[in-house]
């Protein structure tokens, strides 16, 4: 899929941390693959599959509609009852990338990436409190004013806004 994103598909995997006490923390980035903005970093001692399901309908409340397809990994959050049925209620295909193939969820491992050298690296986070705020400004950050070269230099937001626009403009000319 790198290289190719449709509109409509997206990825989520999870990144983890410790707060300076010790106490870890997982965050679930979840992208759209096609514009490659960061929809939700959701940080939290633990999430669950049945949480993963209520972020996910949240984005969708959202942004007006469901992705057509999503691609993870086969963590147990994600191949969890609750996401199965959240799956199959919501007409959403899954595609589990091979065990040990994170290459095969590239846009979300990019954004992993950049996550842990930029942000995560960066800071140390005294509470779930101050980890979740310097997480979503770096989210917004990165969305609203970081060009990509893979978007022909536009930001996300840039990129998702263009292209809706695109969008609403080739259905009146029909």
């Amino acid at each position: 899929m790198q290289g190719n994103a449709l509109p409509g598909s997206g990825s989520l995997d999870f990144v983890s941390d410790a707060l300076i006490d010790g106490r870890r923390f997982r965050i679930l980035c979840v992208i759209d693959d096609f514009s490659r903005e960061c929809l939700a970093t959701v940080v939290d001692n633990s999430i669950s599959g049945a949480r993963v399901a209520r972020e996910l309908d949240m984005i969708a409340e959202r942004r007006g509609r469901y992705p057509l397809m999503v691609v993870s990994d086969n963590g147990t959050e994600l191949t969890s009852n609750a996401m199965l049925k959240w799956q199959q209620d919501r007409s959403v295909e899954w595609h589990y990338i091979a065990p040990g193939k994170p290459m095969q969820n590239g846009f979300v491992e990019s954004f992993n990436g950049r996550l842990r050298d930029e942000c995560l690296n960066e800071h140390l986070f005294r509470s779930y409190r101050h980890a979740r705020d310097i997480i979503e400004n770096w989210r917004i950050d990165y969305n609203v004013n970081r060009p990509h070269t893979s978007l022909d230099g536009l930001t996300p937001h840039e990129f998702a806004s263009q292209s809706n626009k695109d969008h609403t403009v080739n259905r009146a000319n029909l």
